[in-house]
């Protein structure tokens, strides 16, 4: 296993072995800054960073494997869409501030990065996207994208048969 966690992701690259999403995100951006997915602004790139962490901190774990196993079967789903509701409830909010066309303005971002499978989550578990329309704009925007598409969890080659596209 390369992720010390025993979760994915994790990336060998570049005679080295990065876990964790925002880790390699921020190493892929200083080492292969094209496409930029840190604004040069410093304040769009601390809204890019907040978003990511609420994304990768707060609302993902919370629905992680491990995290499902303890809480026991007859609590899975529950548990998981009040953990993805409670934190689109915030995510929402910050993106009626934030966004353009993307989370963050007009530009893709790591924050866009984070959002798409977290939305994806959001479907896995049943989670109403109504009161979301921040989120769901966005979400279709770059799912409209080629770079998106070919990278959705639905289409990864350990992604279970009766979750692919």
């Amino acid at each position: 296993m390369l992720n010390p966690m025993k979760q994915v992701p994790a990336l060998k690259i570049d005679g080295i072995i990065i876990g964790q999403s925002l880790a390699i995100i921020e190493y892929l951006e200083e080492t292969r800054p094209t496409p930029r997915l840190l604004p040069r602004d410093l304040k769009k790139r601390a809204s890019v960073r907040m978003i990511s962490d609420l994304i990768a901190g707060g609302i993902q774990p919370l629905q992680n494997l491990s995290v499902l196993t303890q809480v026991g079967t007859e609590n899975q789903l529950p548990w998981a869409q009040k953990a993805i509701s409670s934190g689109f409830n915030a995510l929402e909010q910050i993106l009626q501030g934030t966004a353009g066309k993307f989370c963050v303005g007009d530009e893709v971002s790591m924050a866009d990065l984070c959002l798409v499978p977290q939305v994806a989550n959001a479907e896995r578990f049943k989670v109403d996207l109504n009161p979301y329309p921040t989120i769901n704009r966005i979400n279709k925007t770059l799912l409209a994208l080629e770079a998106f598409q070919v990278s959705h969890p639905c289409r990864q080659p350990d992604t279970p048969a009766e979750m692919r596209a």
